[in-house]
């Protein structure tokens, strides 16, 4: 939450002083600055003849930096206390007993304008355990959610392969039962923290319906039998992630969340409870966007005065500056519903859309302004013209936003008219 919001009425006291906090833990434990050891280091190679071993299993050595990396932010956020807030239950951990929606968005935009890296272990912490959180048994919730708030485990949600992303509901990998328990056959892929993580919330087809009736959700631990990291994947915003692999991977029954076929429901209110957060990092990287923009335009010279001097200049901070107050609206409109109980559907649709769309063009904008400095590697905006690509894309494509607003429109519509 930057100062010129923090008195918003979506707030109250414990927000803004939890803002307050993480604003400052961020500031002395994060470095989203060109003083950071480069992102390269990070990045994996494809040298075959540099490879680790890793939970029997060969992976390029650049990628163990940065799921060390990963796997360190996660421990200083639990450290710290934050992870807190991303697993419901005070007897689990949590900080309260239901997720807040507005702390997460507030979380997630102050990370990301830090570390784009903390955000996303932050966030998938949250998104992990989410459905253990939201329809875990009580034996469930004591055995994975204190790892996930203290930071000693890692959570991962697997729901996407590479015929079943936007359609969720057209997911071929099947759980069969056996005996005491299930059997998983499979894949999955795009998995965040694939690799690292310490279990998976897995969604696998069931058989007790077609299309979504049939799907149950299932929690894998990492060293089950029969399930293996088939493929390590290379983003151009670099984070731990996964193509998964299950071979005749058992599962004790005690292990699926919630009733048989009710996975698919799971899955979409665990994606509705952390959609809006999407919105705020995207937030997040836009203000940081607009800080270097300013501060470029303000000191970079030419032709006898400086850039912000240019009226060009000062249009396109304007025009930057709007959308991001817009898309701070609708994010912590969407988020303040939610946690009053509302029906938002359509309004973290609009945040995600307008938030991740305009981070997009403020983010360009601030590029532009840089120059030629601005598309060297490493530099803020250019990390953070690679780490905005994908918010349109993932946890619903922007297309997909348009989709769900116009059904909910066209829907209201009908009842009015009816």
């Amino acid at each position: 939450m930057s100062d010129d919001h923090g008195d918003w009425p979506f707030f109250d006291d414990d927000h803004r002083k939890l803002a307050v906090a993480l604003r400052d833990w961020a500031a002395e434990s994060l470095a989203y600055d060109t003083d950071r050891p480069a992102h390269n280091a990070d990045r994996p190679t494809h040298d075959t003849d540099h490879f680790a071993h890793d939970a029997n299993r060969l992976v390029p050595e650049a990628y163990t930096d940065l799921d060390d990396r990963c796997r360190r932010l996660v421990r200083a956020l639990g450290d710290a206390g934050w992870l807190r807030h991303a697993v419901a239950g005070t007897e689990y951990g949590g900080a309260r007993d239901r997720i807040d929606t507005r702390t997460l968005c507030l979380a997630r935009e102050i990370l990301a304008e830090h570390d784009a890296l903390a955000d996303f272990a932050f966030a998938m912490q949250g998104l992990g355990s989410g459905a253990i959180s939201l329809a875990g048994t009580d034996e469930q919730k004591a055995r994975y959610l204190p790892g996930v708030a203290a930071g000693t485990a890692l959570a991962a949600f697997a729901l996407s392969e590479s015929e079943a992303g936007s359609d969720a509901a057209a997911l071929s990998c099947a759980a069969r039962a056996d005996g005491d328990g299930f059997v998983l056959d499979g894949e999955k892929t795009w998995i965040s923290n694939g690799g690292i993580a310490d279990f998976y919330v897995v969604f696998a087809r069931t058989g007790e319906g077609e299309g979504a009736r049939g799907i149950s959700a299932f929690i894998v631990d990492a060293e089950t039998p029969g399930l293996r990291i088939a493929e390590r994947i290379d983003v151009i915003s670099p984070h731990p992630l996964a193509r998964l692999r299950f071979d005749g991977c058992r599962v004790p029954a005690g292990q699926r969340i919630g009733d048989a076929g009710a996975g698919f429901g799971i899955a979409m209110r665990t994606l509705d409870v952390f959609r809006t957060s999407v919105a705020a990092a995207a937030l997040g990287f836009a203000r940081r966007a607009m800080a270097e923009a300013l501060a470029r335009a303000r000191s970079r010279r030419m032709f006898g005065g400086v850039l912000a001097d240019f009226q060009l200049t000062r249009a396109e901070l304007a025009r930057m500056a709007t959308t991001i107050d817009s898309a701070a609206l609708l994010t912590y409109r969407a988020a303040w519903q939610r946690d009053r109980g509302r029906p938002v559907t359509r309004e973290a649709a609009m945040a995600k859309m307008a938030a991740t769309e305009g981070a997009q063009r403020v983010i360009d904008a601030a590029v532009q302004m840089w120059g030629a400095l601005g598309v060297v590697r490493d530099r803020p905006v250019e990390r953070l013209y690679r780490d905005i690509r994908a918010l349109r894309i993932y946890e619903g494509a922007t297309e997909v936003q348009q989709l769900i607003i116009a059904r909910e429109l066209l829907r209201d519509a009908a009842t009015t008219a009816s």
